[in-house]
């Protein structure tokens, strides 16, 4: 059961608040950060706001001041004395800005992964058509297990994450097919030479990690896929990534 902090929406024009909506399925788009500790930081911050409105703009729905009305808005619900763990969620459609605030779970290192056959509508940009995979992980533990999104024969990614997988100390990523969040695109800077290549359902018994990395997740080490009868071989380069991304949580400024 997710437990929300904060629901709020607010119309484009003026900010008026209006009746909390979450926008999901709508014609829109949506970006989750983890915001931690006290006063409050948020890991990866500008680069979000940043990859947000690049894809409102892809999806013609950038409205003037909305970099800073969204800013506006994290501020007004974010207090700086208070002590987080939790997921902001900002989606925005061509009438509204909506935010919310839930619990962050911690993942743990039983972690199963359920394959389903399912594609995400335009997989590239963070659109809020999301009610299929809602579907699934409101009946999941979030800590102990997600879904891997599988299309065509292939797997593209997890409900919540981007996925990498590990075999002979080479690091691989889907080809197609997803979005490269932001926590991707920061390993994919700190280990260089991800190699993009289609993965198989067929293949993954080849691979000795399979590891998820996103703003919910962080760095999750998939214990099994019950599915296909995988189970973890190392945690090697679950304990390389961790180690990064635990440095760039100490290194995190205060958000402004």
């Amino acid at each position: 059961m997710v437990t929300y902090l904060l629901k709020k929406s607010y119309l484009h024009k003026d900010l008026k608040e209006i009746d909390f909506k979450d926008l999901w399925g709508d014609h829109g788009l949506f970006t989750t950060m983890w915001i931690f500790g006290r006063p409050p930081k948020i890991l990866f911050f500008k680069k979000h706001i940043k990859n947000l409105i690049k894809s409102l703009r892809f999806y013609n729905l950038k409205k003037p001041n909305i970099e800073k009305n969204v800013l506006k808005l994290i501020k007004l619900n974010i207090f700086k004395k208070r002590k987080y763990n939790h997921l902001l969620r900002v989606a925005i459609n061509k009438k509204m800005i909506s935010i919310s605030l839930r619990k962050r779970v911690t993942p743990k290192l039983k972690f199963n992964l359920k394959l389903i056959n399912h594609k995400r509508f335009n997989p590239e940009l963070k659109n809020l058509k999301y009610k299929t995979i809602l579907k699934y992980l409101s009946k999941m533990d979030n800590s102990r297990s997600d879904i891997g999104l599988c299309y065509d024969k292939h797997i593209l990614e997890s409900g919540t994450s981007n996925m990498l997988f590990v075999k002979n100390n080479k690091i691989y990523s889907p080809l197609k097919g997803i979005y490269k969040g932001v926590t991707y695109n920061f390993f994919k800077k700190k280990l260089v030479n991800i190699i993009n290549k289609d993965i198989s359902i067929k293949s993954l018994n080849t691979y000795d990690e399979i590891l998820l990395i996103g703003s919910g997740k962080g760095v999750t080490s998939v214990q099994t896929i019950r599915d296909i009868k995988w189970k973890r071989k190392s945690l090697k380069f679950y304990r390389v990534l961790f180690n990064f991304y635990k440095k760039e949580i100490s290194n995190c400024k205060l958000y402004k």
